[in-house]
């Protein structure tokens, strides 16, 4: 088995994970860009109330034990919390092309079927947009380099599914980026 590089485990609010983010030390190893996923399964309908610190568990049990992975994702996001999974400041696993350039979004939903711009899929999309701009902020990345999982040339699948529309979402995270630090010269502004 690989050396598994651990789990935080805990759950955020979006206010709480922008502090939680300020307070790291990103020496070792600093993200290019955002890669967002969807989980496809467990689906919305599957976890209707989100994600609880045993499916948490449950996860870090499935990459470690099963997939033989040495990390998961970096985040795991549902209607109610920022789950931060694999330690923000090393490397995790979810695109093949990227796992070394990049964070990895995981959103609860099969958002090539369930909606993301209404009920619970918004919420989703709310919190990762919030989790997005707090790490383009922390970490001085342009929102314009997010990716979608899809666009890794070695995946196959169509992740984060059809109802999450890329420039859409970039634009909320630049938005976003600049209603909470209006006043910041250093913060990368929308290229609208």
């Amino acid at each position: 088995m690989s050396h598994w590089k651990g789990i935080i485990g805990s759950d955020f609010t979006p206010e709480s994970f922008d502090k939680y983010c300020h307070s790291l030390q990103w020496s070792t190893w600093r993200p290019s860009f955002i890669v967002l996923h969807n989980t496809a399964v467990p689906s919305l309908a599957q976890r209707p109330n989100g994600f609880t610190k045993q499916h948490i568990l449950n996860l870090e049990t499935f990459y470690r034990d099963q997939q033989l992975w040495k990390a998961g994702p970096a985040l795991f996001i549902d209607d109610k919390k920022i789950w931060v999974f694999t330690p923000l400041t090393v490397s995790g696993v979810h695109s093949p092309s990227w796992n070394k350039l990049a964070l990895g979004i995981e959103m609860l939903g099969h958002y090539e079927q369930e909606a993301f711009h209404i009920g619970r899929g918004l919420a989703v999309r709310k919190n990762a947009v919030a989790a997005m701009a707090t790490l383009s902020a922390v970490l001085g990345l342009d929102p314009q380099t997010m990716r979608l999982h899809r666009e890794d040339p070695l995946t196959t699948h169509a992740c984060p599914g059809k109802n999450v529309k890329k420039l859409e979402i970039i634009q909320e995270v630049q938005i976003e980026l600049l209603k909470r630090h209006s006043g910041d010269h250093d913060v990368p502004l929308p290229k609208m």
